[in-house]
């Protein structure tokens, strides 16, 4: 009986490695995410420009800057797996949006970093999503 109580215990629990790395990977999203929001409600670093190139109303910097700020902080709480996982698609879908925006703005900026960084992030959201623990799943 005892043998089985410890078996059953360990095979809920996620490996040390995997879990080391879901919260690197997780805790780095939230604090880009949260400084890309940041900048955005405050316009600062050439923001407004970035938008005005796009051909989008100033307003939208709000509305992106406070979801942003609001999915770093739903990443990183615990519990509220379903909110998590509407997170992880509003980050994929928000990043993967900003990167076609500014290709087909023709708006790729010095060596097509407007188009990868966005990428960058939806690919470090995608490994945040693949990650998590169970306890985090639906």
């Amino acid at each position: 009986m005892i043998i089985g109580t410890e078996t059953k215990v360990k095979a809920g629990t996620q490996p040390r490695g995997k879990t080391i790395a879901y919260w690197t990977v997780t805790l780095l999203l939230a604090a880009a995410i949260t400084l890309s929001g940041i900048g955005q409600l405050m316009q600062l670093g050439g923001n407004v420009e970035l938008v005005a190139n796009l051909g989008y109303p100033l307003y939208v910097m709000t509305i992106l800057g406070v979801w942003k700020v609001l999915g770093a902080v739903a990443l990183v709480v615990p519990r509220f797996p379903r909110l998590k996982e509407w997170t992880h698609a509003g980050i994929f879908f928000l990043m993967t949006g900003a990167a076609f925006s500014h290709a087909f703005a023709g708006d790729d900026g010095d060596y097509g970093f407007s188009v990868i960084l966005p990428l960058g992030y939806a690919a470090l959201n995608i490994a945040s999503w693949a990650l998590r623990p169970s306890s985090r799943t639906l």
